[in-house]
């Protein structure tokens, strides 16, 4: 009996896991559906990020699929920062380690602007540095 009773916990532990994993490939499956539509997508835990053409359109990942969606142009952004634990940082210098990372786009029509989080440093860099190369190539064009 008491041997029984030293495996429950473990035994609870284990369908807690199992439920927990089921509900993170639910994620997955549901951003891979969505991420079909665009060019250039990305998922993690924090968020999911799509480009397609000059739009971007990034939300929170769920089971049911991304939730609470926002699309905004890059013809409307003045700037993007690279947000490491909300200090400003050079695309090319990257930290090492960083409790909050952030891709910053800064509205050229208003103060406005939209933060869109990340797990990773080097991932965030990588599309920090994808998008201002596609935003100075816009600007360019627009320019001609």
């Amino acid at each position: 009996m008491e041997r029984g009773l030293l495996w429950l916990p473990l035994l609870v532990m284990f369908f807690w896991l199992a439920w927990q994993g089921s509900k993170e490939y639910q994620k997955v499956e549901a951003y891979r559906a969505w991420a079909e539509q665009f060019e250039r997508a990305k998922y993690d835990i924090y968020a999911v990020l799509g480009q397609k053409d000059n739009n971007l359109t990034w939300g929170k990942p769920t089971p049911q699929g991304p939730i609470k969606l926002e699309t905004f142009s890059l013809l409307d952004i003045k700037q993007i920062n690279f947000l490491v634990d909300e200090k400003s940082v050079d695309f090319d210098n990257i930290p090492q380690k960083g409790r909050s990372i952030e891709l910053e786009f800064l509205f050229s029509e208003s103060n406005k602007s939209v933060r869109v989080p990340f797990t990773e440093i080097p991932l965030a860099a990588e599309w920090g540095k994808f998008l201002q190369g596609l935003l100075q190539d816009l600007r360019t064009e627009s320019n001609k």
